[in-house]
């Protein structure tokens, strides 16, 4: 007996961002697969699909928001249903992967946990990994599988560009680590000049950087300081204040994942900065908006991620062959 299948997409959501999600599926012309999900008295999660996963390409998309750990432990076990109900190949979309930052140990006796997500996320069954702007680029090395590492560069520069084109800009990398985006962001500026900021971090305490100083030439210019994730706030005020010091004419921060935890949007907000520009890779509650900060969608970019996997296309050409 010969038959001839036809291939069929399916995306589901966790509960961490379902309004990105349905932004993605309303672009890719589908819907949500109906999903049961909730809570046990003991705080265990369960996920039922609602109808048949069998011999589907399935794209299961979950932001890692707070709560971390709860939101990461049901997209594991939304792949594990599929896997068990015999999903053809399973697609994890996480614009945010959480633990990203523990990508190398600093000191003994240290975990990698990104390593960890990577393996959890292929023994539950996973085939491939789509993510964006991950803290580090070897990341997409720790997963035994394929990885479509998305840049969200290409919808902050265009907005950027579109709003500052008149003024005299440079780019700022908040410390020497992240230089090749910057240069990137530099390109797709124009040849805006490059600057970054000389830091120390203490490795005894999270999120805490002691030291700035401009290498670069920042003079009367807009400054716009590019970075994948604003966190607690901390770093990001601190360099904005150094190149306001140094004789910046104004600060544009402009970064992908809103983590914003603690005081950030306090510290964002009376801070030294005209505006900031990030995407929705995480969902943002009322308290943490204000009137400086810019939303842009990345809906788009999933969407056509997606596609292009689901095509068997090419994901790299979506940003000029640099993914």
């Amino acid at each position: 007996m010969k038959k001839t299948t036809k291939k069929k997409l399916m995306v589901f959501s966790g509960r961490a961002h379902p309004e990105l999600a349905e932004e993605v599926v309303g672009m890719l012309g589908t819907g949500l697969v109906p999903t049961s999900a909730y809570q046990f008295a003991n705080s265990e999660t369960y996920v039922r699909y609602e109808e048949s996963v069998r011999g589907s390409d399935a794209f299961v998309l979950q932001s890692h928001t707070a709560p971390i750990n709860e939101w990461i432990m049901e997209h594991l076990i939304m792949v594990d249903a599929l896997k068990r109900a015999s999903a053809k190949r399973i697609t994890v979309v996480a614009p945010f992967y959480g633990y990203a930052r523990q990508d190398k140990k600093h000191r003994g006796r240290e975990p990698i946990s990104a390593r960890l997500m990577a393996d959890l996320f292929k023994s539950a069954g996973a085939d491939r990994l789509i993510c964006v702007d991950l803290h580090a680029d070897q990341i997409q090395g720790f997963f035994d599988g394929p990885v479509d590492h998305l840049m969200a560069l290409p919808i902050l520069a265009d907005y950027v560009r579109d709003k500052y084109a008149d003024q005299s800009l440079a780019v700022v990398s908040p410390d020497a680590g992240r230089i090749k985006v910057a240069e990137r962001w530099s390109a797709s500026l124009g040849g805006a000049p490059l600057a970054f900021i000389h830091k120390t971090r203490r490795t005894d305490r999270p999120n805490e950087t002691v030291a700035n100083r401009v290498v670069g030439e920042v003079q009367g210019r807009t400054c716009v300081l590019v970075d994948d994730m604003i966190d607690t706030g901390g770093t990001i005020v601190k360099a904005a204040e150094a190149l306001m010091a140094d004789g910046a004419a104004g600060v544009v921060v402009a970064a992908t994942h809103p983590i914003l935890s603690g005081d950030a949007v306090d510290r964002l907000k009376n801070g030294s900065i005209a505006e900031v520009v990030v995407t929705n890779t995480l969902p943002l509650t009322d308290d943490k908006l204000f009137d400086n900060l810019t939303t842009l969608s990345i809906a788009p970019l999933l969407a056509r991620a997606i596609r292009e996997v689901f095509e068997d296309g090419s994901v790299t050409s979506m940003f000029g062959g640099h993914a």
